[in-house]
């Protein structure tokens, strides 16, 4: 059975890049992992980001292919201060592969991360992090160079070991004396961390009313 792995990956708008998905997909599959991108073979009715999160939640590790999507023929860096830079022709790729690679990096993804030749060099797609970048033309033979293939192996071998690790761990209940306080507070929404801090600080302040009164009546 094939192994789920998130795949990354923008609209295409032309057949070339189209062409590459295809063939990247392909070979995903061929080393026994079944890609999964939210909006191009995986769908649904709740917001994106919801889904991604979801969908990564299944899956055992992340492909991130970034390639163009937008050119500005000159890009001005903090422009009116200082340390402006202007640049020419810079190309980006779609916004959506550093939000799914931070969310991946996150949840303890393994990471591949594959960057199309002439990108700007920023983000989460720099190769200054915690992964490896590769940076490639969309092309077929990109996908058979002996370095492509060893990282290809490596990542493998890691998102196979994630999923059996994951197999392996032992499900804790749900009743809250088996959960930590971490795990707790992990598990609350941002509205309920809210409510449970403005608890907290009604109860505090309650207590220390009380001593202040209890103090005052003893000194009378």
């Amino acid at each position: 059975m094939s192994t789920d792995v998130f795949l990354s990956v923008g609209r295409t708008y032309l057949p070339s890049q189209e062409a590459f998905v295809a063939d990247l997909e392909a070979t995903l599959r061929s080393v026994g992992v079944n890609p999964r991108t939210v909006g191009r073979n995986d769908f649904s009715s709740r917001a994106p980001l919801k889904r991604i999160a979801e969908v990564l939640d299944e899956c055992h590790g992340t492909v991130v292919l970034a390639f163009e999507r937008a050119e500005a023929h000159q890009y001005v860096d903090r422009p009116g201060s200082p340390d402006q830079a202007v640049s020419q022709e810079v190309r980006l790729p779609t916004v959506w592969n550093q939000i799914e690679a931070a969310i991946s990096y996150s949840k303890n993804k393994p990471l591949l991360i594959l960057v199309e030749q002439g990108l700007r060099n920023e983000g989460l797609l720099e190769d200054r992090y915690d992964w490896y970048v590769q940076w490639i033309p969309l092309g077929r033979d990109a996908l058979n160079t002996a370095e492509f293939r060893a990282v290809l192996d490596d990542w493998t071998r890691r998102v196979k070991s994630a999923e059996g690790e994951s197999l392996n761990t032992p499900t804790r209940g749900t009743n809250p004396k088996d959960l930590s306080v971490r795990e707790i507070l992990g598990a609350l929404t941002v509205p309920q961390l809210w409510a449970v801090a403005a608890a907290l600080f009604s109860l505090v302040a309650a207590v220390a009313a009380i001593a202040y009164k209890l103090g005052t009546l003893a000194v009378s």
